[in-house]
């Protein structure tokens, strides 16, 4: 049996990324780039603390062996205290692209008690498609709860499937 070197096909990449922040009164609540309303609760962060784009954004770098967020954004560092996560994403899919990948599909789950975000899964899915390039049926989305075991506090795991650009 002889083995080629040789891809058969697109070469594909497996990315995962992962963020978490705790969550306190008078602080907003954006996930996906998108605010959540009535939210008693915001997170605690050097950002703008969107632990859905923070955690789609490692899985990308992470797919292309570029490092973490924190590699580009130190949370020491305040030039990027406030930062609006989606620039964040923005400036990791040009980087991703440098590297010659795209992303092709995201599957995230965000564990969270409250609120219950259900009625936001249709819009953060639009809205990660389109800051990604991709089609709403491309992003999958999923919620779950701590079961009360940390209340306080948002954390958003994703695996995202890269392909290699084509000329």
């Amino acid at each position: 049996m002889v083995f080629s070197s040789e891809p058969i096909g697109p070469v594909v990449r497996v990315g995962y990324g992962e963020d978490a922040h705790r969550l306190a009164a008078g602080h907003s609540l954006i996930l996906g780039g998108i605010s959540v309303p009535d939210a008693a609760l915001g997170t605690v962060a050097h950002s703008d603390g969107d632990a859905v784009l923070h955690a789609v954004a490692d899985a990308l770098l992470s797919g292309v062996a570029l490092g973490d967020i924190g590699d580009y954004f130190p949370d020491t560092d305040p030039l990027w205290a406030g930062l609006d996560s989606r620039a964040i994403l923005g400036r990791v899919l040009e980087l991703v692209r440098e590297r010659g990948y795209t992303p092709v599909n995201i599957a995230l789950v965000v564990t969270m008690d409250k609120p219950r975000l259900g009625p936001l899964r249709a819009q953060i899915a639009r809205n990660v498609a389109a800051l990604l390039g991709l089609s709403e049926s491309e992003v999958g989305v999923s919620f779950k709860t701590s079961e009360g075991l940390a209340p306080a506090h948002v954390q958003t795991r994703v695996t995202a499937l890269l392909t290699q650009l084509q000329d």
